[in-house]
């Protein structure tokens, strides 16, 4: 069994080195630089071959088929002959085409479907078809000038027109050499011999022109002598005379600038005169501002800098009292706020004592304040001195009562009994505080004075003990 084992270890390894390697190697194709790898078969969705410039890929047996397209370049001779030109003329032009697969993705793949299995014979026979139709129709699309003189835009038609119909099967135009141009009917010798004739006459007017300009030249010369000559003749005595004449107008000018020397030393001595007094003045006036001024521009910014520290003093009191109020005030705002909140819990907890009916709270608080009304309405008689009141009477009152009796009935009945201040408060005592029957007001009784006739006209009242 461990032999088995051992044989079988030993074909695996074997396997591993010997047979994937060369596997490997088979289905790992590399491409050259100068050919285009072209992968058949199973390569992607919609697509029939992939190409590659380049690098190396990896290519499934029995899946994919791995081909070669070549990129060396092929030169084709074109020998055209008796094409038309847009004249109607005949014209020769050999030429050649130097043509190649193009590496771009889209004419590689084009060159894949249409030339994988062309010989290179076939290949330069279909390019060379293509390139036969489409140079006679660029050499009909110009005149003989055009094809003759302007070399550069036929050869750019010839490359418009050949270069997208290369492309179609996927091969790119490199380069054309037209090697010489010639007709049928001498049409592009005769012009080749005119253009001579025409130069060999322009250059003899040429000659002829330049003959008349040299013995023009010589005359204008001679001329241009003579006059130079008398020219410098008269220049020379005119030089003369302006010399002497400069000669005294230098002396002239060294007269006044003598002159003008002078004056200026005189008006430079008055001018240092006045510039000394100008010294000595504003040295006066510096020395004065630095006794008088100086000291009292120093006192008033002593002034302003108390007056500042004083006002910023008094920045910092108010600033310090207005801190101290507002602490004041909003602690008592919290003293109030906590007495309202401790107000509420006690309303809201004798509302809750009171099973929830807030008339019954009321009456609660109500009855508490009873003994307080009761005080306030005997203070506000209590001070009253009933000896000294003094009421004039005649005697006779509507009910047969005296006006005196009735004085006190009446001011004993301003005070409001018990249970009206609290129905004015909405509020209905309890019974056990007493009743008011049939809205008679109970008052305190008074002894009566003793009836009188009318021989008085006023008594003295006593009140019942």
């Amino acid at each position: 069994m461990t032999d088995s084992l051992l044989i079988i270890t030993l074909l695996a390894f074997a396997f591993l080195v010997f047979v994937v390697p060369f596997l490997l190697a088979r289905i790992y194709v590399r491409c050259p630089s100068n050919k285009v790898l072209a992968v058949q078969g199973k390569v992607g969705r919609g697509r029939s071959v992939m190409c590659y410039h380049g690098g190396a890929h990896f290519v499934i047996p029995l899946i994919q088929h791995a081909q070669f397209l070549d990129l060396t370049p092929m030169t084709i001779n074109i020998p055209l002959q008796g094409a038309l030109s847009l004249q109607n003329i005949r014209v020769n032009v050999p030429s050649t085409f130097t043509i190649a697969i193009d590496t771009s993705p889209a004419n590689m793949t084009n060159a894949a479907v249409r030339l994988m299995d062309l010989s290179q014979d076939e290949l330069e026979s279909m390019a060379k078809e293509i390139i036969f139709g489409q140079l006679r129709l660029t050499i009909a699309s110009l005149t003989i000038e055009e094809i003759n003189q302007d070399r550069e835009r036929f050869l750019e038609a010839i490359r418009n027109n050949i270069g997208p119909e290369l492309t179609k099967i996927g091969l790119s135009l490199i380069n054309v050499n037209i090697t010489d141009i010639t007709d049928e009917s001498g049409y592009i010798e005769s012009i080749g011999k005119k253009a001579a004739a025409t130069a060999i006459n322009q250059a003899k007017i040429d000659v002829a022109e330049e003959e008349k300009k040299g013995d023009i030249g010589a005359a204008q010369a001679d001329k241009e002598r003579r006059i130079q000559v008398a020219a410098y003749n008269a220049t020379a005595v005119e030089g003369e005379n302006i010399a002497q004449a400069n000669i005294a107008q230098y002396n002239a000018d060294l007269s006044v600038k003598e002159a003008d020397a002078q004056q200026r030393g005189e008006v430079a001595q008055q001018q240092a005169k006045v510039k000394i007094e100008i010294a000595r003045a504003e040295a006066e006036e510096k020395r004065l501002t630095a006794e008088e001024v100086v000291p009292r521009e120093i006192d008033k910014r002593k002034v302003e800098v108390d007056a500042e520290a004083e006002a910023q003093r008094r920045r910092f009191v108010a600033a310090g009292e207005a801190d101290a109020i507002l602490s004041v005030k909003t602690a008592e705002a919290a003293g109030i706020e906590k007495v309202l909140t401790a107000k509420a819990d006690g309303y809201r907890g004798m509302v809750q004592a009171c099973g929830a009916e807030p008339k019954d709270a009321a009456t609660m608080l109500m009855v508490e304040k009873i003994e307080e009304i009761v005080q306030l309405q005997t203070e506000a008689i209590k001070n009253i001195k009933i000896d000294k009141v003094t009421v004039w009477d005649s005697g006779n009152g509507p009910d047969g009562t005296s006006s005196t009796a009735n004085f006190m009935k009446n001011m004993i009945q301003t005070l409001p009994p018990l249970h009206e201040i609290a129905k004015m408060a909405g509020v209905d005592l309890p019974s056990y505080l007493g009743e008011v029957a049939d809205g008679k007001k109970v008052a305190p009784t008074l002894s009566e004075p003793p009836r009188g006739g009318g021989e008085s006209n006023g008594s003295t009242y006593q009140p019942k003990e």
